[in-house]
C-alpha cells in the first residue's frame, strides 16, 4: 500500500540552470528569505557551482535548504572539471539534480551514470532529485510509460534503503522552458506509475515532483493531483515572489 499524501511533505524546488550573478542572486535570496513560508512545505533552491558559497551563506538559519545541479559518479581523482559529494557537503549543500533532461540530451548521460551519480550524492550525505521524463516525440508515439520506466530502472535497482533517501522528479522534456506544461490529468497518470513502481521496489515514503514550465497560476491544480508531491521550477524560481507563491499553492 502507497503512502497517503498526507504523510508525504510537500517539496517545492528551484532549478535556477545557468542564470545568476552575485548582485541578481543577492536580491533573490533576500526575497526568499522575507517571504511568508508555510511550515509544512520544504522550499530548495539549485544554484550554479560558482555561487555555492554565497548561497551557503544567505541562506544560513533560513527556512530553505539548497542544492547542486548536478555532481560526479567518483569521490575523486583526475576528472577535471567535475565536482564530487564530498566538495558540495563541505559547503552544506543539501539536495543535487541528477538525470537532468538537459544532462542526458546535451551531454549523453546514460541511466546508468544517473544512478550512479544518485549513488555518489548518497555517499556524500546528500540527497538526490533523480530526473526523469519523455521527450515530445516519445510522448507522441504514446512510450512515456516505457522511457520512464526504463529511466527509473537502474534507481529503483538501487533498493528501497536507498529510495527513501531519493527523490523523483518527473519533467516532460517538450513542457521544460517551453511555457508548455502536461495537464494536471496526464501529470497525474505519469505520477501514479511512478508511484506504483516505487512502492512495488518498497519506498512508498519517496516523494515524486512535477517540472515542467509550473508557475504559481498552474501549480495549485497540479498539486491537487494525489501523487505529485511539489514541484521543480525553473524560470519561475528566478523570480522570489512567484517561487514563493507556488510554494504557497
Amino acid at each position: 500500500m502507497t503512502a497517503t499524501k498526507k504523510s508525504r511533505t510537500r517539496l517545492v524546488m528551484g532549478n535556477w540552470k545557468m542564470h545568476g550573478s552575485l548582485a541578481a542572486n543577492a536580491e533573490l535570496l533576500t526575497g526568499l528569505r522575507l517571504g511568508q513560508a508555510d511550515p509544512a512545505v520544504e522550499i530548495a533552491v539549485c544554484a550554479p557551482f560558482p555561487y555555492m558559497a554565497q548561497v551557503s551563506v544567505a541562506l544560513a538559519g533560513s527556512h530553505i535548504s539548497w542544492g547542486a545541479q548536478d555532481v560526479s559518479a567518483h569521490a575523486q581523482g583526475a576528472y577535471t572539471g567535475e565536482v564530487s559529494a564530498a566538495m558540495l557537503a563541505d559547503f552544506g549543500c543539501r539536495w543535487v539534480l541528477v538525470g537532468h533532461s538537459e544532462r542526458r540530451s546535451m551531454h549523453g548521460e546514460s541511466s546508468q551514470l544517473v544512478a550512479e551519480k544518485a549513488v555518489a550524492a548518497l555517499a556524500g550525505g546528500l540527497a538526490p532529485v533523480v530526473c526523469v521524463g519523455e521527450t515530445l516525440a516519445e510522448q507522441e508515439a504514446g512510450q512515456t510509460a516505457q522511457i520512464i520506466e526504463q529511466q527509473l530502472a537502474p534507481v529503483l535497482a538501487l533498493g528501497a534503503q536507498a529510495l527513501a533517501k531519493i527523490v523523483v522528479a518527473y519533467e516532460p522534456v517538450w513542457a521544460i522552458g517551453t511555457g508548455r506544461t502536461a495537464t494536471p490529468e496526464q501529470a497525474q497518470q505519469v505520477h501514479a506509475g511512478i508511484r506504483a513502481s516505487l512502492a512495488h521496489a518498497g519506498a512508498q515514503q519517496t516523494r515524486i515532483l512535477y517540472g515542467g514550465s509550473v508557475k504559481a497560476s498552474n501549480a495549485a491544480s497540479l498539486f491537487a493531483m494525489g501523487d505529485i508531491d511539489g514541484a521543480l521550477v525553473g524560470g519561475a524560481s528566478l523570480v522570489a515572489q512567484e517561487f514563493l507563491r507556488i510554494a504557497a499553492a
